[in-house]
């Protein structure tokens, strides 16, 4: 069907839509007809089309790329240089520049005062260090908490040498790393005694706070205003209680008044176990030692396991059912 075959219908059926008359009408380009030869001409017109655009952009560059000029091996006096720009910091290509030069200085640090006198960390100077977030706005880096306890880690080693014999660069670094606002921050004051003869101790076990005072006697414990056998019925929490007392060969010479909350027998029981071990070390630092191999100083910090959606308890599972 030629053309004009194709305008004498529509002008006889009388398309009264404008639309319609012009999705009915042939297109004169002929889509399935386009040979490769005539594809190929199309993409090289638009791939000189886009050279064009891209040789008239670089045109109003302001600027001119100028290679590197090549390398003269001739000149003796580049012998032993470097043929090209070297970056001044080995850390130049890696994800993290700043921070792993950061890393590399307080390593070397590290490894060259090491061996220094230590002292406890007890005795070790107080210092705040930077925070995860002022340490980031420092680098001016995407630093990840990991890479951040790396150099917590080899601040709080360096802040163990002695101060008395401290190397000035040592000095230097842990005080650019100090958080600002603490530079007058005091260790933890030293626990005295009471003008009254009483010491006092604060033990935690799971959600259980025990508050003791110590102060010499005749060995009387009150746990809550009652007597120790009668606020723990159970021998085992009576044995918990007095066990710093008893490895210590102390039961006859102090009294114990105890305000114990929260928690079970149990918790409430091994809880005034390290209040009343830190209050005895007031009395008598010298017993630190034995308390601590008795396992009355360290706090446990285990806590209660949550139960978990579709288990009976935290970790009980439902019996099977077969059917």
């Amino acid at each position: 069907m030629t053309r004009k075959a194709v305008t004498s219908i529509l002008q006889t059926a009388g398309w009264t839509c404008k639309q319609c008359s012009l999705r009915a009408r042939p297109s004169n380009s002929p889509r399935l007809g386009r040979t490769h030869a005539q594809s190929r001409a199309l993409s090289a017109t638009t791939y000189r089309r886009a050279e064009i655009a891209t040789d008239a952009t670089l045109q109003q560059t302001p600027f001119e790329v100028v290679a590197a000029p090549p390398i003269e091996f001739d000149k003796k006096n580049t012998v032993g240089e470097a043929a090209r720009l070297v970056p001044a910091s080995p850390s130049y290509f890696t994800t993290s520049p700043v921070f792993n030069d950061v890393l590399l200085r307080l390593t070397q640090l590290y490894e060259k005062h090491g061996k220094l006198p230590t002292v406890s960390a007890e005795k070790a100077p107080a210092i705040a260090f930077l925070n995860l977030m002022q340490f980031r706005g420092n680098m001016s880096e995407k630093i990840g908490a990991a890479k951040y306890s790396k150099v917590i880690a080899l601040l709080k080693r360096l802040n163990l040498i002695n101060p008395k014999f401290r190397p000035a660069e040592v000095r230097m670094v842990l005080e650019e790393f100090r958080r600002p606002g603490t530079e007058a921050v005091e260790g933890p004051r030293p626990k005295t005694i009471d003008e009254f003869g009483r010491s006092k101790g604060v033990g935690r076990r799971k959600s259980a706070v025990a508050r003791v005072q110590l102060i010499e006697g005749d060995g009387q414990i009150i746990v809550n205003g009652k007597p120790l056998t009668a606020a723990f019925p159970r021998l085992h929490d009576r044995e918990s209680v007095i066990w710093p007392l008893k490895i210590t060969d102390r039961m006859e010479k102090y009294n114990a008044f105890v305000v114990a909350s929260g928690g079970g027998s149990t918790g409430q029981a091994e809880s005034i176990t390290l209040g009343m071990a830190n209050a005895l070390i007031v009395h008598e630092p010298a017993l630190k030692p034995i308390l601590r191999m008795a396992g009355c100083v360290t706090r446990v910090m285990k806590r209660v396991e949550r139960k978990k959606t579709g288990r009976v308890k935290a970790r009980k599972r439902p019996a099977w059912v077969k059917r």
